[in-house]
């Protein structure tokens, strides 16, 4: 899709809405105007009590949910004592001449003027949320690099690369009240039109890579629609629909400062928020800030994947831990890659994990192979039955577990769902839901994926007592010497029938369909089910005795 024809369809949908997460539109008045300006300066403009109050709040909000996700919780490393031992100049505000001539002495391509709201935002960052801050620079460590080199892909100001901070404060599972997810908080119609995929089993807003080349293109978009990164970052937060009603209301005035009036509050602090994260990062030496070292291992490699794989196949394999797959790997939503020949996807893994993958391929994609892909397929999300025909006949969900979740104060449907690995239509048919709103203590159904009911013993049974009754359909239905070709014998016996129509194999302790069938050119996992008439794919048992077709 060339520019040209994204910009027509960007135009496009100026006029009919936002692309990104809209913000209500509540122009200032002006009365208010006079009353909180006082005159047209630009500080001014940008210390709007208000804003400062609702960008407080946002702010916090955004570095709040950073510290409740896992990575943080369990994969870094950040000493709580640091900020006691600080000298008493860097716990308290600095003179303003100081934040002025430290902004005015960066390099930057975007204009950074100072204010009260930016002081309000530096202390924020540098003072009251400081242990969260160090957390940003911990994951900036790993992350930068990945949205520097979007931005010089498309020849993009390098100052951009704070934006992410502000959206998803570098969390990539971020989720917002609006649906928008990711490092760069997509909507799924924008992530779309920008080439990601997004689907039951992946969504590649979360994905750092493929969102960063995305959300540069976007942004190189917009700077051709309207040639002022200022606009352009507004346009980021508020949707290119609230910017095009600004300059319409403005009389078709092109400058942010000239449309600063008619933007919705929060979009007005943007800026501010802005400026101050490029501060943050760029002097928080100068403030004594150390980075939470990650615990997990941020130099990394990818590896190509060409079949179904759980993310537990990997991490029972090599040792290695789910959540550590999950953080490297967030844009597969049910830890499965749907991977295909003609269809293949990437993992990432620590780089020294690499080695062990390739020298363990056979036995991570064996490993379990019937319990997580029947038949070698992807198990169906959901049945085609409600909730309640399945809990009334005792079912749940092909390979899922059923739970109920009671509804907390501020859940919403897209954060229930992103919380446990489900998308919002899922929650919506499980549960009939016809309303939007939830209540508090609300009762809901959700299914995760879970183990077998039945014991291995008792599948092992089952599956020996259904060879007894093949064996003895057998023993009616065909000459003997068909029928002595399935006694015990060594691993793989040749059938003693004239025709040679088969041989024998021996189940190994581990053996699954799938990887009997890789012993055996030309035989699938699908023909040694039909040709031996098994049911139950999960009930292998070692000494069982199979028919391998004689083509193989």
């Amino acid at each position: 899709m060339t520019i040209k024809f994204k910009i027509l369809i960007l135009t496009i949908l100026l006029l009919s809405g936002s692309v990104m997460a809209q913000v209500p539109e509540k122009p200032i008045t002006a009365e208010e105007e006079q009353k909180v300006w006082g005159n047209d300066t630009i500080a001014n403009k940008m210390a709007d009590k208000m804003v400062i109050e609702n960008l407080n709040l946002l702010v916090s909000d955004k570095l709040d949910s950073l510290v409740n996700t896992w990575y943080i919780k369990n994969a870094f490393i950040y000493d709580k004592s640091d900020f006691e031992t600080l000298p008493e100049e860097i716990k308290t505000y600095l003179p303003d001449s100081v934040y002025i001539s430290r902004l005015q002495a960066l390099d930057s391509f975007l204009p950074l003027p100072y204010n009260e709201t930016v002081r309000n935002l530096i202390g924020l960052y540098t003072i009251r949320k400081r242990e969260l801050t160090s957390y940003i620079y911990g994951l900036s460590n790993y992350y930068f690099p990945i949205f520097e080199e979007a931005l010089e892909r498309y020849n993009l100001p390098h100052e951009l690369k704070y934006l992410p901070i502000i959206e998803s404060a570098l969390n990539p599972k971020a989720f917002s009240r609006a649906g928008a997810s990711g490092l760069w908080q997509f909507m799924i119609g924008t992530g779309k039109l920008y080439g990601l995929e997004i689907n039951s089993y992946i969504d590649e807003r979360n994905d750092p890579i493929k969102s960063s080349d995305a959300a540069a293109r976007y942004l190189r978009d917009l700077y051709a629609i309207y040639g002022d990164w200022h606009i352009v970052i507004a346009a980021y937060n508020c949707g290119p629909g609230n910017i095009n009603k600004a300059v319409r209301r403005s009389g078709g005035k092109q400058s942010y400062w000239d449309i600063y009036y008619s933007l919705p509050r929060e979009t007005r602090g943007y800026i501010p928020v802005f400026i101050a994260a490029t501060y943050m990062m760029n002097y928080g030496k100068e403030h004594s800030m150390k980075a939470a070292e990650p615990k997990f291992k941020t130099v990394t490699d990818t590896i190509e994947i060409h079949n179904y794989l759980n993310f537990e196949q990997v991490a029972a394999t090599i040792n290695m831990p789910v959540e550590e797959l999950r953080q490297l790997n967030p844009q597969y939503r049910r830890d499965i890659i749907p991977a295909r020949p003609d269809k293949p996807y990437l993992l990432k893994l620590p780089a020294e994990a690499i080695s062990a993958f390739i020298d363990n391929e056979t036995q991570i994609f064996a490993y379990n192979r019937d319990k997580y892909f029947p038949n070698n397929m992807l198990v169906p999300l959901r049945g085609s039955r409600t909730t309640a025909s399945r809990r009334s006949s005792g079912l749940s969900v092909a390979g899922m577990k059923e739970i109920t979740y009671v509804v907390k104060s501020g859940d919403n449907l897209g954060s229930i769902a992103s919380k446990h690995r489900v998308t919002v239509n899922d929650l919506k048919e499980w549960n009939d839901f016809r309303k939007k709103t939830l209540q508090v203590g609300q009762r809901i159904t959700v299914y995760v994926p879970g183990k077998p009911l039945k014991s291995k013993e008792a599948q092992i049974e089952k599956s020996k007592a259904e060879q007894q009754t093949i064996a003895a359909q057998i023993t009616e239905g065909k000459p003997d010497n068909t029928v002595s070709a399935a006694l015990p014998g060594n691993d793989t016996t040749p059938a003693s029938s004239g025709s040679d129509e088969y041989t024998i194999y021996t189940v190994q302790n581990g053996d699954s369909l799938f990887t009997i069938a890789k012993k055996f050119p030309g035989i699938t996992d699908a023909d040694l089910k039909a040709f031996n008439n098994i049911r139950n794919v999960k009930g292998l048992y070692p000494g069982q005795q199979l028919k391998i077709p004689k083509r193989a």
